[in-house]
């Protein structure tokens, strides 16, 4: 996760008949939808209209309208598919104005709003218009009023409804109640009165409405809930909370008799299924001799619905060990509770990051277990021998400072990396975004402690993993996540002997280095200067220029960038980010790292310090000079 911060090809094989029509059926689907052509530039328009509504518009000023959204290098925040604009990801930004539906409309395929901690006012926008909108983000903004009964009418593709921390007022729309797949629902910390509806849905497990002035009794479907997602509603009462005037509450009886009930209806059905199932499974077993049938995960908000074609050759399966068998997940930790493909594929997702290189999502496997599934689609040449042994290696990695892999697939086409999910934002989010709005606290003395984190777990990586020459590669803001108490994990590591040889160039961090402009190849200092640039992105707060652009970027760009900054230092300029803070003497500890940064992104590789040099230099950095 990583630093600041939000997809993947999940496979399994079918497990019946029916499945296997209807995966058949999925991606006849998909291949007329990939073979639709795209005429024109309207998605292109549309989002452009869409940014010209808006407050601080310059967060995404790097939307190009001499390129198309879903072209080589996306535009930050637009999650692209197939090559269509899926969804919005815009969070953090600090963004206000209006959210023009208009335009959005314009999108045939939008499945997901994000527009999360930003300064939105006004009443709620008409979703409705996005027909097949499938999640939307709107929390901690400024939205008020009463939301309409019919808001969320005939929107039956909606699954995930965010609008927490706002002002909105009136009763819960009834349309809310009526969405047929809706699995999460979280109005806390808003000013919604009146009682809470019965909803239809049949499960209904991630819900929220704590803190607003909902009163009456609640609907005997959440009496099982916990108490806390309605608290802070002084009218409410009813199991989970406290008895309503008059009532008492279930007695151990009653509820038991209830339950016993209900555990004889669903072992009735539960047979039942067993033996349909049986039925099924002896009728295709004939039929499943030489080829085996898998499922892909087709990204969109949910990513629980995904499909793509998959099947399998003799050559691709191992002939040494019993080892990645078709729609088996490989684990590289004993210390973890086991599931297959079919547990990530049925379980509670969401998109994280969407691009050309990875995609990543949040997955919710086992109840309150949260996993990060990501999926590399540029790993194709890589055989399966050679992929399992590096992974073996990187499985074996145990830092505090580096993110440790729980499991990982193979398949020709693409790879998936399954980590365990950190959930505080990536090192970029907290340092470009919006932080203040959420009265975060981002000083010198968090920002020293992310980076001796980094560089302890760089040096670690270049320990562990000496045969290879950049140990990380892919070292960035965003691949440093921070958990809650701000202590940096390194991801995206050790990637490089993974890639196929000719987008290594485009994507690594690394192969923007000066010494590959000017001498064609990396070095054991190159991971080094990729620290130095992050050392001076933090103190400075300024975004390294073209650094995560995707293709022959110079290295010149980015040590003209770092020549700047020490022109300035020079200059006896303030170059660090105010909102670091600081006293004059935790300004002489500031300048102290701001050499290191220097000296680890020096553009002469004799100059340029070593990993050791660099890590006992930081180590020596405190917060202040003056002692307490």
């Amino acid at each position: 996760m990583m630093g600041a911060h939000a997809s993947a090809s999940l496979v399994r094989p079918p497990s019946s008949c029916s499945l296997l029509f209807i995966h058949i059926v999925s991606v006849l689907a998909i291949i007329m939808y990939i073979g639709t052509p795209v005429t024109g530039n309207t998605e292109t328009d549309a989002l452009l209209k869409f940014k010209s509504s808006l407050i601080n518009k310059e967060a995404i000023s790097n939307w190009n309208p001499s390129t198309t959204p879903c072209s080589d290098g996306e535009w930050p925040g637009v999650i692209c598919e197939y090559g269509k604009v899926w969804g919005l990801r815009l969070e953090y930004l600090g963004l206000g104005g209006t959210i023009d539906i208009d335009a959005l409309s314009q999108l045939p395929e939008m499945r997901t709003l994000s527009v999360k901690h930003n300064k939105f006012k006004g009443p709620i926008p008409d979703i409705r218009r996005l027909p097949k909108l499938r999640s939307v983000y709107l929390s901690n903004n400024n939205f008020s009023g009463e939301i309409p009964e019919n808001a969320f009418a005939g929107m039956d593709s909606l699954r995930r409804v965010v609008l927490a921390n706002n002002a909105f007022t009136g009763k819960i729309p009834s349309s809310l109640p009526s969405l047929p797949i809706l699995v999460e629902l979280k109005l806390d910390g808003n000013q919604f009165q009146g009682r809470v509806p019965d909803f239809k849905q049949k499960d209904l497990p991630n819900i929220n409405m704590a803190n607003n002035q909902l009163e009456g009794p609640l609907p005997a479907r959440f009496m099982k809930l916990s108490p806390k997602l309605f608290s802070g509603n002084k009218g409410l009462c009813g199991a989970p909370l406290q008895p309503c005037n008059g009532e008492t509450a279930a007695t151990p009886n009653t509820i038991q008799d209830s339950s016993s009930k209900r555990t004889i209806i669903m072992l009735v059905v539960l047979f039942t299924l067993v033996m349909l199932a049986s039925t099924i499974l002896l009728i295709c077993h004939a039929k499943r001799k030489e080829k085996l049938e898998k499922l892909e995960a087709l990204a969109s908000q949910d990513a629980n619905q995904f499909i793509e074609p998959y099947v399998t050759s003799r050559e691709e399966r191992p002939t040494t060990r019993k080892r990645s068998e078709p729609g088996k997940l490989d684990f590289v930790r004993d210390d973890r509770k086991k599931f297959d493909l079919s547990d990530l594929l049925t379980a509670s997702a969401e998109v994280l990051e969407s691009g050309n290189f990875e995609s990543s999502y949040k997955v919710e496997v086992f109840s309150g277990e949260l996993l990060v599934v990501k999926r590399f689609r540029q790993m194709s040449k890589v055989g399966r021998e050679e992929f399992h042994d590096h992974i073996r290696r990187m499985g074996k990695l145990r830092h505090p400072n580096v993110l440790s892999l729980v499991a990982c697939y193979y398949r020709k086409e693409e790879k998936l990396l399954i980590f365990d999910f950190v959930d505080n934002g990536n090192l970029a989010s907290h340092l470009h975004g919006n932080h203040t709005q959420k009265n975060e606290v981002f000083d010198w003395p968090i920002r020293l402690k992310i980076i001796k984190g980094v560089a302890r777990g760089l040096a670690y990586l270049y320990n562990e993993l000496p045969s290879l020459i950049v140990p990380h590669g892919y070292l960035k803001s965003s691949n440093v996540i921070l958990n809650y108490s701000y202590e940096p994990l390194l991801m995206d590591y050790a990637l490089q002997p993974l890639i196929n040889p000719e987008y290594i160039k485009q994507l690594m961090v690394a192969y923007k280095s000066p010494e590959y402009a000017h001498l064609g190849r990396v070095t054991k200092k190159t991971d080094v200067w990729s620290l130095g640039i992050l050392i001076l992105e933090v103190l400075t707060g300024k975004f390294p220029t073209n650094f995560l652009a995707v293709g022959n970027v110079k290295g010149e760009n980015l040590v003209a960038w770092v020549n700047d900054i020490a022109s300035d230092e020079e200059k006896g300029q303030d170059v660090f980010d105010k909102e670091m803070g600081g006293t004059q003497y935790s300004k002489v500890e500031m300048r102290k790292l701001l050499k290191v940064g220097f000296g680890c992104c020096h553009e002469n590789l004799d100059v340029r310090w070593s990993i050791k040099e660099a890590v006992e230099k930081i180590e020596e950095i405190k917060e202040t000079d003056k002692e307490n």
